[in-house]
């Protein structure tokens, strides 16, 4: 069988899938590029008569699954809502994800983001940068004054979201000596358990909260979740992380709180507009930190979401189910 893989992929799973008899097309994003969305994709497919595919963020929706068909689709992702899967499973072509592939990468990621805020990492740096001398000791004095950081310990943070990421970071804060709460409504009290937390509404985590940090779904449930209302909630030295999605805030509510200081500062790795640029307002604000959207930007999260889909590709090619299928039907 021949496959097209368009996400990256680490060496050692293109070697096996190769050695496993498969004829690999291998066109990563990252050195070509390029992503495809709408029918963009559609030329290479046919040219290439794959048999698989494997993508990222490359969409395959209604109109390419119209015109060719294939024996599996993959997506390196959790939710893979860049493939159309209902036209898919119509056509009877198993989807395969890659739940969890970049939980710990998140996490992590979501952890620097709370110790930058906390510590004033990002504007001492700046301070720095901007030919700042000190002439006497009292230059030092306001320095220090202006850069006064908090400790984690003994502090409360709100986690919006106790899902797979939510909980790894909860994981990694109990070493910190804070207190968790939590808000989601679809929680398992095991999981809340695990971590010490309490489980409180909304309106109760942003009043108490000294750092907010989101990781629910995006869905339209929770679509601007956390608004201009929510933001006056929340306490004037409070912080917010949102490494989850753009979509679950106010993006200029959000702005505005941090400008007129409603809040202290903000740790981001989402926007409404990406990818990232030096245009992004929020670069303005010296009480933001910035990523363009690295969160699950890892040598781990490539080895990882190669080995669950290599490991999938061969089940699939044995006649087996395979794991993460998206849309089990199909084998019914």
């Amino acid at each position: 069988m021949k496959i097209l893989i368009t996400a990256p992929f680490s060496d050692s799973c293109l070697k096996q899938l190769q050695n496993e008899g498969f004829v690999v097309d291998y066109r990563s994003w990252l050195e070509s590029g390029k992503l495809h969305m709408g029918e963009s994709l559609l030329a290479i497919l046919k040219d290439g008569n794959y048999d698989i595919v494997i993508v990222e963020g490359d969409e395959i929706k209604e109109p390419i699954l119209e015109k060719i068909s294939f024996k599996l689709i993959g997506a390196v992702r959790g939710d893979p809502n860049n493939i159309a899967v209902e036209a898919a499973t119509a056509k009877r072509i198993p989807v395969l994800a890659v739940p969890g592939r970049n939980t710990i990468a998140v996490a992590e990621l979501t952890m620097a983001l709370i110790l930058n805020q906390a510590r004033h990492i990002k504007k001492a740096e700046l301070l720095l940068k901007d030919d700042f001398f000190v002439d006497d000791f009292k230059d030092f004095a306001d320095m220090y004054t202006k850069l006064q950081g908090f400790e984690l310990n003994g502090r409360v943070v709100g986690i919006v979201g106790l899902g797979s990421i939510g909980f790894e970071v909860a994981k990694r804060l109990i070493s910190f000596g804070v207190s968790i709460l939590v808000y989601d409504p679809y929680v398992l009290q095991e999981r809340v358990e695990a971590v010490d937390a309490k489980v409180v509404d909304l309106d109760t985590l942003l009043r108490e909260s000294d750092i907010v940090t989101i990781h629910c779904t995006p869905t339209e449930e929770t679509r601007r979740l956390i608004g201009a209302r929510e933001f006056s909630l929340m306490k004037k030295t409070a912080i917010f992380i949102n490494t989850a999605r753009a979509s679950i805030t106010d993006e200029n509510a959000l702005l505005e709180a941090l400008n007129e200081g409603t809040i202290a500062g903000a740790g981001l790795d989402v926007f409404s507009m990406e990818p990232v640029d030096s245009d992004n307002i929020f670069l303005e604000l010296e009480n933001v930190t910035v990523m363009p959207h690295m969160g699950s930007n890892t040598l781990e999260t490539i080895e990882r979401q190669s080995r669950i889909i290599t490991d999938a590709i061969i089940e699939f090619a044995q006649r087996k189910r395979p794991r993460n299928i998206v849309n089990p039907e199909v084998f019914d």
